[in-house]
């Protein structure tokens, strides 16, 4: 979700789409929800009223300050498993629909990423460990930028986990697929938000950036059309294995 233009976009298909699908569970990246950069708690709240069940993290969780203490006492709400252990949350959860427990990983890659994280693979390794002790539905959200190193973890936890998502590079990729041992995998969901603009941003300050290097602070672009990515997974709740994906990119939301 990026910004108030990617709230209003959730808030109109979650709904319908869960309807059409017959979802039992939305898990969404949230932290370019408010603002484009960060997480607040009333951002959180609102995504969890337009149908989302679940929310996870990545470089920009952090942005809101004040928004520590409510990732510290949420059970919905995640960040990246491999930040060090001392900040605010935690990187791994589950959650229960229908009589079905579902657990959720967040990671964040480190290749062409700032972040002070540990390693993804040895993370994941203990991790998803751990949340097969309470299920075997694991999916798990990799915020990374190198597609290379999304297709690598994806690759090393084939069979281990139910699904492997890409976020943060905000454009949808078309490589889903049900690895051999069963995993679901896409690169990228993309982005909800605004289609005009550069990856949600307004165009000019971005282009100054790439031009000069200097520009002002990226704004959410608010006028325009709108879209709203995502993938849907079918997944055996007894073996954890996905049957099937299938990714969902609406375009011109007015």
């Amino acid at each position: 979700m990026v910004g108030s233009p990617g709230r209003e976009v959730l808030k109109r298909c979650v709904s319908l789409l869960r309807e059409q699908h017959k979802i039992h569970a939305c898990i969404a990246n949230g932290e370019n929800a408010a603002g484009g950069f960060g997480l607040t708690a009333q951002t959180a709240e609102e995504m969890f009223a337009s149908g989302v069940d679940f929310i996870t993290g990545g470089n920009h969780i952090f942005d809101k300050r004040d928004f520590a203490e409510y990732l510290e006492s949420s059970n919905r709400v995640i960040r990246p498993a491999n930040y060090p252990p001392t900040v605010p949350g935690r990187g791994a959860a589950t959650f229960t629909v229908d009589g079905v427990t579902i657990g959720v990983l967040n990671l964040m890659g480190r290749t062409f990423m700032s972040a002070p994280v540990d390693d993804p693979f040895r993370s994941a390794d203990a991790c998803v460990a751990q949340l097969r002790e309470r299920t075997p539905v694991v999916v798990v959200d990799l915020h990374a930028e190198a597609t290379s190193e999304k297709i690598a973890l994806g690759r090393y936890l084939d069979g281990r986990i139910s699904c492997i998502f890409g976020t943060h590079t905000h454009v949808q990729t078309a490589d889903e697929q049900i690895l051999p041992g069963g995993t679901a995998y896409i690169s990228d969901l993309g982005m909800t938000g605004p289609t005009d603009g550069i990856i949600g941003m307004e165009a000019g300050a971005v282009l100054d950036r790439f031009l000069t290097g200097l520009s002002e602070r990226f704004s959410v672009q608010k006028s325009g059309p709108r879209q709203f990515c995502g993938a849907v997974v079918a997944i055996d709740p007894n073996s954890g294995k996905a049957n099937e994906i299938k990714r969902i990119f609406l375009k011109g939301i007015a």
